[in-house]
């Protein structure tokens, strides 16, 4: 856990310094808030505190990194098992008194549905609460096998704040992914429209979506309006290339369609992909072969926001996961060497 910098709430009123540490922070004891106070690593307002003092709403408290609090929260988090509360809470990047944001692993679903079974991001959010009565709530959904930049607001007037400003594109996603080939031009616009599939289970495509060229949409009544931005920013030879993917805006596997459409599957996407040998345009199929993971390659890289208190801009990154870090690793491909936002460069 990184160093925290926490608001004192108007519902928090006028208390302790070392009462209000406790109530958010149960696994400290006096002792250790005393130390943490006497060797300045907690401050107030940048200030220097004794653990008597009091805090004032409005003011900014500085929390150093502190012990994992997992070992006091199995007994506590009712349905979640130690090893889940530990691993969602280490996928915490960001935690304020208003939004928690994670980088959701890949595999694990982010709430739950058809065939996705009782854990889940939502679940799982038992143990988030980190001493608030009421859990977390998910403001926007990632595919089970995408993993990356995921928020949760702790209050309803924050999930309503995020859910508004998600609906109305305020906020900017950029994705990373490994698909098949070389887009042609490397840079560019796709706005095919998106329906279900027909069917579903066995016999049927299940949750699958269409794409409709914009000029068909009178014949399809239930399809919807979907607009990606993509900027390649790596490739090897023909083979493979690293994208940078932007949802203008929000549908059903819109991006893995997108690109499957257009010939370029996302690596390790059978539904979107085919097999190995299969060839969709110019592209190489859901698989690449070698020594590449046959996981989805799909990340959400990062999400830029207004924080809905605040007010001010923030930009949360995560990390990639482990089997795309593994592949970036093979194909000698460097973060640094690329733009955060390759998109902001070209407009």
């Amino acid at each position: 856990m990184s160093v925290q910098m926490l608001t004192v709430t108007e519902d928090e009123g006028e208390q302790r310094l070392d009462k209000w540490l406790r109530r958010r922070f149960p696994q400290l004891n006096q002792v250790a808030v005393e130390k943490l106070c006497r060797t300045g690593q907690i401050r107030v307002d940048s200030g220097r505190v004794k653990a008597s003092d009091r805090v004032l709403p409005g003011q900014t408290v500085r929390v150093p990194p502190l012990p994992d609090a997992a070992p006091r929260t199995e007994a506590r988090v009712q349905g979640v098992s130690a090893a889940d509360a530990r691993m969602i809470q280490a996928a915490v990047l960001w935690k304020d008194e208003h939004m928690i944001v994670l980088n959701k692993p890949a595999g694990l679903p982010s709430q739950g549905g058809s065939g996705q079974g009782d854990r889940h991001v939502d679940g799982l959010s038992e143990a988030l609460k980190f001493g608030y009565k009421e859990k977390p709530k998910l403001v926007h959904r990632l595919d089970k096998d995408t993993s990356g930049v995921l928020m949760l607001a702790r209050t309803d007037r924050v999930a309503r704040a995020l859910s508004e400003a998600l609906r109305h594109r305020a906020a900017r996603k950029i994705y990373w992914a490994v698909v098949a080939g070389v887009p042609h031009p490397k840079q560019g616009s796709i706005k095919f429209a998106l329906e279900k599939a027909p069917g579903r289970g066995r016999g049927g495509e299940g949750e699958k979506m269409l794409c409709v060229h914009p000029a068909k949409m009178a014949d399809h009544p239930d399809a919807k309006r979907a607009h990606t931005d993509y900027f390649t920013l790596w490739f090897l030879g023909t083979r493979l290339s690293w994208m940078a993917l932007e949802p203008v805006t929000g549908r059903t596997h819109q991006l893995r369609a997108h690109m499957a459409e257009i010939g370029h599957p996302i690596l390790g996407d059978g539904k979107y992909g085919g097999g190995e040998t299969e060839n969709l345009g110019d592209g190489w199929g859901a698989g690449a072969g070698g020594d590449l993971s046959k996981k989805l390659h799909l990340h959400a890289r990062s999400l830029t926001i207004e924080h809905p208190i605040l007010k001010t801009q923030l930009t949360f990154t995560a990390p990639l996961p482990e089997h795309m870090a593994r592949t970036w690793k093979l194909l000698d491909w460097k973060e640094d060497d690329v733009p955060a936002d390759p998109f902001e460069v070209i407009r």
